[in-house]
């Protein structure tokens, strides 16, 4: 068993599809070998789903700025989609330098003290391209002088087997005295991606309170400007990127929604369970809090079924070494 520390952990989308042992949409995801020795969250609640659903005795709600490094076990393993509201193409006029974007320093603090063999970050696709590169450059950078050769690579979910166009930046990074170089699995479903409808089984039949007022609707359809509203979703094709802002989704927004009958001009928001299962959440994954609650937490994890196949090319890799 590979041993696994845990930052920026949220309700554990990542370490859902670390562990595998899960199925979802009808494949079953081996269990891979990995045991999770420690995770950290600022985010109380998130750590409560965290709680509901993985079996670790030393889960920390703190600021990882507070947290010393000695405090964390030793591990093979670091992963952390460290925030990314920074990064984010959704909003250019963000501060790329705040301090939010530099707490990814936090993770270099980490991984130059515990020197893990591996470590795998995430974040989203403004991280890759923000200020011409020069932001991941400069965090490629701080993790090479840590010790660490980095692999870098923006994968979309709808490729893996989730149905969700969702592409996020993946880091991965091989202490640089194991003598191989990473390489990032293939991807799955590309000719074939997995459709929102295997995440919306009932179209209708869904509580009131996920349906859009007719005041909402008229609303987007007096918009005066250019931009896209109303973006209902194809149940054939994979779902836009759902987000935190799940919750507050409107039809004069890009938030995806789900149009139930044109001729009425019915449109609803997603359930928590459906959004779950568009992130590639399986149905025995549990959500603590509010449905506002599980909304944030969803749309701010790491897909599962896709972090599954990046876990397993890692522990792929590493036993390879180990029975060299």
């Amino acid at each position: 068993m590979f041993k696994v520390a845990s930052l920026f952990s949220g309700c554990g989308g990542a370490e859902c599809g670390l562990l595998g042992s899960f199925t979802f949409n009808e494949i079953s995801y081996m269990e891979l070998p990995y045991e999770i020795v420690y995770a950290t969250d600022i985010d109380k609640k998130a750590i409560d789903t965290y709680k509901l659903n993985f079996e670790c005795e030393n889960v920390v709600v703190s600021d990882i700025c507070d947290i010393h490094e000695d405090a964390i076990p030793d591990h093979d393993i670091l992963i952390g989609g460290f925030p990314c509201q920074s990064f984010s193409t959704v909003n250019p006029n963000k501060d790329p330098y705040d301090d939010r974007a530099n707490l990814y320093k936090e993770m270099v603090r980490i991984v130059q003290a515990k020197q893990p063999k591996v470590f795998i970050a995430e974040n989203v696709k403004g991280f890759m391209t923000l200020k011409k590169g020069s932001i991941i450059q400069r965090v490629r950078d701080e993790f090479s002088n840590a010790g660490y050769n980095v692999s870098t690579a923006l994968l979309n979910a709808a490729d893996y087997g989730v149905p969700q166009k969702r592409e996020r930046v993946f880091l991965v990074g091989l202490r640089k005295d194991i003598d191989t170089k990473y390489k990032f699995p293939s991807p799955t479903t590309v000719d074939i991606p997995v459709p929102l409808s295997v995440a919306i089984p009932d179209l209708i039949n869904v509580e009131e309170k996920y349906y859009f007022s007719q005041k909402a609707v008229q609303g987007m359809k007096n918009a005066k400007n250019n931009m896209k509203r109303g973006l209902a979703q194809k149940l054939d094709e994979p779902c836009l990127t759902v987000t935190s802002h799940l919750a507050k989704a409107s039809l004069n927004s890009r938030d995806p929604v789900l149009l139930v009958d044109p001729s009425k001009e019915l449109y609803r928001r997603f359930t928590p369970r459906e959004a779950a299962r568009i992130q590639s959440f399986p149905e025995s994954f549990l959500f603590a809090g509010s449905d506002l609650d599980a909304y944030r937490q969803i749309g701010n994890a790491i897909a599962p079924v896709m972090f599954w196949h990046i876990a397993k090319s890692v522990s792929d890799m590493l036993i390879s070494i180990d029975n060299a």
